[in-house]
């Protein structure tokens, strides 16, 4: 990874430009993490480092320490005399958060920076189309932009109907199929591998990720496994990690990705037709669960929306603790939640600006 440029790293001009705020400290971004140490690439080496006193001591959280995938600012940007200290995390463009270990309240970010999610689904014994929302939702609120991809088609006896179930889930992102017969068949994954591009590798473990991202980078990265005969997968990945492929792009999997809860998850874009059916409702602050003139109600009596879609819905907005919420009331609390301890709407609109400009492209 020597000798790298950091918009090779992935830094936008944005993260550039706050990097250069810090005169006399070095960018550098994080590929993996230890106990208390961490791996960094800088555009002349690859060192181990490890946070300043100030930083840990002024970390509110788990969420405030460096994470695989920060931009983050060294004293030093080659590995002589010791390891480099870690004083500031640069702003993140994205985030995958999960509840820390040990407690009921505060974060860790698993992974960041990542400018697309793979959803990994294996088109045999792992297809769930229940499983593929949860992750939907997780993937939206991210900020990444999520792609379905589905493993194992060679392994799967009628691989257009499930690739028809995916996409009418999946609305809004894209859906490509893969297989791993005879070592091909990754090309429908090249054109989101660009470089400079970081992209992350979610789904059940034993469904293809590391035998897919070997497949993308040409190389036995990742040891493979696959799922066992009760159909739970073996775990072939130990920790978290970030690999600069050949072609530029770089790759992130992690065992951590599956334990990704649904505090943090986005059931607007990953149930955008029921969204939509809601504008339809009597009340504003419909909750779809008893009001009359409920449009979405309605659609699940008439058959127009699934029932077992809707339930799943529901399930998911129960565990994200916006069950009796509105939509207007769940925005707010998401943003409260994002943003509340690290400068508010200010950077709550920043987000959502960047988002939407991304989203477009």
């Amino acid at each position: 990874m020597n000798n790298i440029t950091l918009k090779q790293m992935g830094m936008n001009d944005r993260l550039i430009e706050s990097a250069g705020e810090y005169s006399g400290l070095y960018a550098g971004r994080v590929v993996s993490q230890y106990k208390d140490s961490y791996r960094v690439m800088t555009e002349k080496a690859a060192l181990m480092a490890e946070v300043s006193g100030r930083l840990r001591h002024g970390a509110a959280g788990p969420a405030d320490f460096p994470a695989v995938g920060d931009f983050v600012m060294l004293d030093r940007e080659s590995d002589a005399g010791g390891h480099a200290i870690i004083h500031h995390v640069l702003p993140r463009k994205s985030a995958f958060i999960r509840k820390a270990a040990g407690t009921a309240q505060e974060e860790q970010v698993v992974a960041s920076n990542i400018d697309t999610v793979f959803i990994c689904m294996a088109m045999n014994k792992d297809f769930n189309l229940r499983r593929l929302e949860r992750y939907l939702a997780i993937g939206w609120d991210s900020g990444a932009a999520p792609v379905v991809v589905l493993t194992k088609s060679d392994l799967c006896e009628n691989p257009a109907d499930r690739l028809a179930e995916a996409e009418s889930t999946a609305i809004g992102a894209d859906v490509v199929m893969t297989t791993a017969l005879d070592g091909v068949g990754f090309e429908a994954a090249m054109p989101y591998m660009r470089p400079g591009q970081t992209v992350a590798f979610i789904g059940s473990s034993g469904v293809g990720k590391s035998t897919l991202i070997n497949g993308l980078a040409g190389a036995e990265i990742f040891a493979t496994g696959g799922l066992r005969s009760d159909d739970k997968g073996r775990h072939t990945t130990t920790r978290r990690e970030l690999i600069l492929l050949p072609g530029g792009a770089m790759v992130i999997d992690t065992p951590g990705m599956r334990e990704l809860g649904v505090e943090s998850a986005d059931l607007d874009r990953a149930f955008a037709d029921i969204e939509t059916l809601a504008e339809d409702c009597r009340f504003r602050d419909c909750t779809h669960t008893n009001e009359p003139g409920c449009a979405v109600l309605c659609a699940v009596e008439k058959g127009a929306l699934d029932a077992d879609r809707f339930a799943s819905y529901q399930k998911l907005k129960k565990e994200a603790g916006y069950e009796g919420l509105s939509s207007r009331q769940i925005e707010a609390k998401k943003l409260e939640r994002m943003f509340g301890s690290v400068g508010g709407m200010k950077n709550a609109r920043r987000f959502l600006k960047d988002n939407d400009k991304r989203r477009k492209r």
